[in-house]
């Protein structure tokens, strides 16, 4: 059976632009009871008529700050000792440039859980497959996106909470080099290594975007496409084979468009940098939510995780960001060794089942939450941009994510290999089959 594809919102008319809100908000709210993606859905938006984002309906994670509203940094409810602030930045950009605001999405417990599980609020479920993670602490960003209450999403990624809901649920998700995006008004976790960035279903979608919520725009102009992609042969070699298949079947497009794949190896340097990033983000995270580790509201394995780094002490903490540049240098010189930019699977994994990934299961495996996160935390230690694609389905029907990765500054680069892969490659886009059942509500947003 051909698969049912959602439109981009560069594909939209102008009456498609100015109808959009409307669509997507009542997509949201049919499809909430099953999907629980929001926290909250705006009932009505003053859309706007002109700016380079005007009427496109967007989400954001519930982490950002807005007047006369309190978010809930994934908790139980409002953060009760967080003073009332001015519009996050990014909120601000995106309603400056016309975007509209569906609502506010799920996350996880202080965005520090990579399966997308919240044991305090409920998580959102994976429209894909309901048995399976939605992925990180942005899911319920992505989950909106892949269901079509939005065309773009915020979220964070401080190991991969991007990148991970993005091969979870089918999406294409924008990484952007640390510093890039404005983080004031949202929630942090790890100040090193947190990055706020987007989720859209196509790379078009992002790289439309991408430069309105940029502060350094002079960046963010026209990129070049690649002409040499180092493919780290170690990792696709270490994922498992439908993951594998599904990366290799991505990289196929790029050959065929031309581009050279350079084979290299770089599992050494992915695993000690992740090592790295691990150390950052326990240590930085606890002193972040240090006055709240012992609330009696968190869960037992988010206490854990906190305590954890409780124990790095400063001088260790100094240390290992201290060793960000040699292993920048590594990365450069002995992976990039002068392409334009690296790929590599999303994860090393499938993506899990629940109960694989839930640690109050008594079919949890640790092991699992590891590996989630494997092949995208050093990119956060780096502070290197990022762009997770859609690759292909694995052998159970679920997402694969490719994920390509630059210097610093490449973002825009990045985006464009997106936006070449995806005119040919058929796999962003479509409808989650478990949602093909409702497709009356989505009207002329199907293709």
């Amino acid at each position: 059976m051909k698969a049912t594809h959602l439109k981009d919102w560069t594909a939209l008319d102008d009456a498609g632009r100015r109808d959009a809100w409307r669509r997507c908000g009542s997509i949201a709210r049919n499809l909430q009871s099953k999907l629980a993606a929001f926290l909250e859905i705006a009932e009505s938006v003053d859309a706007a008529d002109d700016g380079p984002l005007a009427g496109l309906p967007y989400a954001a994670k519930d982490m950002f700050q807005a007047p006369g509203r309190q978010p809930t940094w994934g908790l139980a409810g409002p953060v009760p000792d967080l003073p009332e602030g001015p519009k996050a930045d990014v909120l601000d950009r995106l309603d400056r440039a016309g975007a509209c605001r569906v609502g506010y999405t799920r996350m996880t417990a202080l965005a520090y859980e990579p399966s997308g599980i919240n044991p305090l609020q409920g998580a959102a479920t994976n429209p894909w497959d309901p048995a399976f993670a939605p992925g990180a602490s942005s899911s319920g960003s992505a989950v909106a996106v892949a269901s079509g209450a939005a065309f773009l999403a915020l979220g964070s990624d401080t190991g991969g909470s991007l990148r991970i809901p993005a091969q979870g649920c089918g999406l294409t998700a924008w990484k952007p080099t640390w510093g890039t995006v404005s983080d004031k008004g949202a929630m942090p976790l790890a100040p090193s290594l947190d990055t706020i960035g987007l989720l859209a279903r196509s790379a078009r979608d992002l790289k439309r975007a991408a430069p309105v919520i940029s502060r350094r725009v002079k960046d963010m102009g026209e990129a070049g496409r690649p002409r040499r992609i180092t493919v780290l042969n170690d990792a696709m070699a270490k994922s498992e084979p439908s993951v594998r298949q599904a990366c290799d079947a991505a990289m196929a497009v790029f050959a065929a468009a031309g581009v050279t794949l350079e084979l290299r190896d770089g599992l050494d340097l992915i695993d000690a940098a992740g090592d790295e990033a691990m150390t950052v983000m326990q240590a930085e995270a606890a002193r972040s939510h240090a006055a709240r580790i012992d609330d009696p509201v968190f869960d037992e394995t988010l206490s854990r995780r906190l305590g954890k780094g409780r124990a790095i002490d400063a001088a260790s903490l100094a240390a290992s960001l201290d060793r960000r540049g040699a292993f920048t240098d590594l990365f450069m010189n002995d992976l990039l060794g002068g392409a334009d930019m690296v790929a590599l699977p999303v994860m090393p994994i499938r993506t899990p089942l629940l109960r694989e990934a839930d640690p109050a299961s008594p079919d949890f495996q640790p092991r699992t939450l590891y590996a989630m996160s494997a092949f995208t935390r050093f990119a956060n230690y780096l502070g290197l941009p990022a762009l997770a694609v859609p690759a292909a389905p694995d052998d159970r029907g679920m997402p694969v994510g490719l994920q390509l990765i630059g210097p610093r500054g490449s973002d825009m680069a990045l985006i464009e290999a997106g936006v070449m892969m995806q005119e040919t490659s058929t796999w962003h886009g479509r409808l989650p089959a478990s949602l093909e059942p409702s497709r009356d509500i989505y009207g002329d947003l199907l293709i």
